[in-house]
């Protein structure tokens, strides 16, 4: 699937002809003088190398169309900046160098999603198992208050995590561990007030 999106977007692209060193030196030049057409041509003559950048991203995490999505804005950000700086070289490198540090950074939220959603699975898996403990202890459903005082936490961490199970089972996300919830999808904790929470 990702070698067909890499050869329809290729496709797409069709005629349109990279910049040459000269053209961007001219084009470069135009756009500081307010040419709206040159930062056109020179966004349209370097999809090719965003694409390119973006390909190099595959398999880390990210699908391509979000990477390419991702090297097209920072090549958009980047020939606006450069047109804006002084000098007249250097701007294969620094569209370069722009567009990686935003695929890198793409990667990076990435991972640090999937490391927040296994964090909170964990934290879900935990309490359910400590609901149970407590309840076979005392010999019904725990309260909210003796969970917090079994693990250590707040009254509102608790609920919160709670809040995130029930989110998780009721949108029945494809990327949720829901065998992990199923537990907690089961489990009644009352509060010591006059309602319950059902997980």
């Amino acid at each position: 699937m990702h070698d067909n999106f890499y050869q329809m977007y290729l496709d797409e692209m069709g005629e349109i002809t990279p910049c040459t060193g000269e053209e961007q030196l001219k084009l470069i030049a135009d756009l500081r003088e307010g040419n709206q057409e040159a930062k056109k041509r020179l966004v349209e003559g370097n999809l090719r190398a965003a694409l390119e950048y973006a390909k190099e991203y595959e398999g880390k995490g990210v699908l391509l169309s979000d990477l390419v999505q991702e090297a097209n804005m920072a090549l958009l950000m980047a020939v606006e900046e450069y047109a804006k700086a002084g000098g007249e070289s250097g701007f294969d490198s620094y569209v370069a160098q722009n567009i990686k540090k935003a695929l890198e950074l793409s990667l990076e939220e990435e991972q640090s999603a999937d490391q927040t959603g296994e964090e909170l699975a964990a934290r879900v898996n935990v309490l359910s198992q400590v609901a149970q403990v407590l309840a076979a202890e005392l010999g019904r459903e725990a309260t909210v208050e003796e969970l917090a005082d079994k693990m250590k936490m707040s009254v509102d961490e608790i609920r919160g995590i709670m809040r995130i199970a029930m989110d998780a089972v009721s949108l029945n996300a494809e990327n949720a561990d829901l065998e992990a919830l199923s537990e907690v999808s089961e489990m009644e904790i009352t509060e010591s007030e006059d309602y319950d929470y059902e997980v």
